[in-house]
């Protein structure tokens, strides 16, 4: 896949990610925890993809994403044993700490991934000029 379609399909997927999450405020309770579980088997399932991929393609690039990777899924899962703990709160205060350290945790994965969106169009970027150059190269 090219690398401008893998951003199409970036741009796309966080539409459908802001319009799952604009509708969730609609959502049923049980609804809501159905669709919280099913996207985090997919991140879940999309985390396992890229550690397939970089332990196959061993090179030096690879291994530094998958060092970021890990470090991420750690963060992630740790999130979320800390946000199923939370859970088990039944006072009101303890459930709106706890709401308020679920939003901070979103802001931050938001901002994370803002960071990665810009980091893949400038990779992007390089990618295409280091291809135009070795072209350059190829016809001189």
């Amino acid at each position: 896949m090219a690398l401008s379609d893998q951003l199409t399909a970036l741009a796309a997927r966080a539409k459908a990610a802001e319009d799952r999450a604009a509708a969730a405020k609609q959502k049923t309770k049980t609804d809501l925890e159905q669709d919280a579980k099913s996207a985090h088997q997919s991140a879940q399932d999309h985390a396992e993809a890229l550690r397939t991929k970089a332990a196959a393609s061993k090179d030096q690039a690879s291994a530094g994403w998958d060092k970021v990777q890990r470090s991420w899924n750690d963060h992630v899962a740790a999130a979320r044993t800390n946000f199923d703990d939370r859970k088990a709160a039944h006072d009101l205060k303890s459930a709106q700490r706890s709401a308020d350290r679920a939003t901070k945790d979103a802001e931050w994965s938001i901002d994370y991934a803002y960071s990665a969106v810009e980091d893949a169009e400038s990779s992007v970027l390089d990618a295409l000029l280091a291809q135009m150059e070795a072209d350059e190269l190829a016809d001189a």
